[in-house]
């Protein structure tokens, strides 16, 4: 082989070396960008996660705080938590103590004194519970005068199942003895239901049930 040929041959092989060379670079050089690309795409989606957490841990916080707003204001807004007998010992002991009292003096009575009876029942009875007394009681008088009749009513107990700011109802459970002249006393048991208005500071009787 002569000189000629030789050198054809060597360009050639170097001609194809540089080919594969920069084959590989171009190779090289694209799985480099591609590797570039996704790491920049993991590091995005890194960054943003923490974005994204937060704004939907944002969301969920303003709506369980909405939820919970709601359910205290609805427990607020309930009927048991305005009832002022659960929650205000003071004015329902004063109201207990005012109908108590109330009741053992329009239900107490002796010959001679009824008078005494009918002005009390003028200070503490009121509206319908007033009309009602006073249409009964003219009987009563009679009764005790023609038969020496005396009655003695004690509150055993009373009990406000509902109180606001104007307005109470009570449970009340009477013990009554009755005595007439040439008979032994005789005792007797009562339950009133009572509703009661705050007046001018104190607690007028304005309905009498018996249950």
């Amino acid at each position: 082989m002569n000189s000629t040929t030789t050198d054809a041959t060597d360009a050639a092989d170097a001609t194809a070396e540089a080919a594969v060379v920069e084959a590989t670079d171009v190779t090289d050089t694209a799985d480099v960008t591609d590797a570039v690309d996704l790491t920049d795409s993991v590091d995005a989606s890194h960054r943003r996660w923490p974005r994204v957490l937060g704004a939907l841990l944002t969301v969920a916080l303003i709506a369980t705080g909405g939820a919970l707003y709601a359910e205290g204001r609805h427990l607020r807004d309930t009927p048991a938590t305005a009832n002022l007998a659960l929650t205000d010992a003071e004015a329902t002991a004063r109201v207990t103590g005012d109908v108590s009292s109330a009741l053992r003096k329009v239900f107490s009575y002796g010959p001679g004194a009824t008078a005494a009876t009918r002005a009390a029942a003028k200070e503490v009875l009121a509206d319908q519970a007033l009309q009602q007394y006073a249409a009964l009681f003219g009987q009563v008088e009679r009764q005790s005068t023609d038969q020496e009749l005396t009655l003695t009513t004690d509150v055993v107990k009373a009990g406000v199942t509902r109180l606001t700011g104007s307005s109470a109802h009570l449970l009340v459970f009477l013990d009554q003895v009755y005595e007439r002249r040439g008979r032994a006393p005789a005792t007797a048991s009562a339950q009133l239901t009572v509703t009661a208005e705050l007046r001018d500071g104190r607690w007028w009787i304005v309905e009498i049930g018996s249950t």
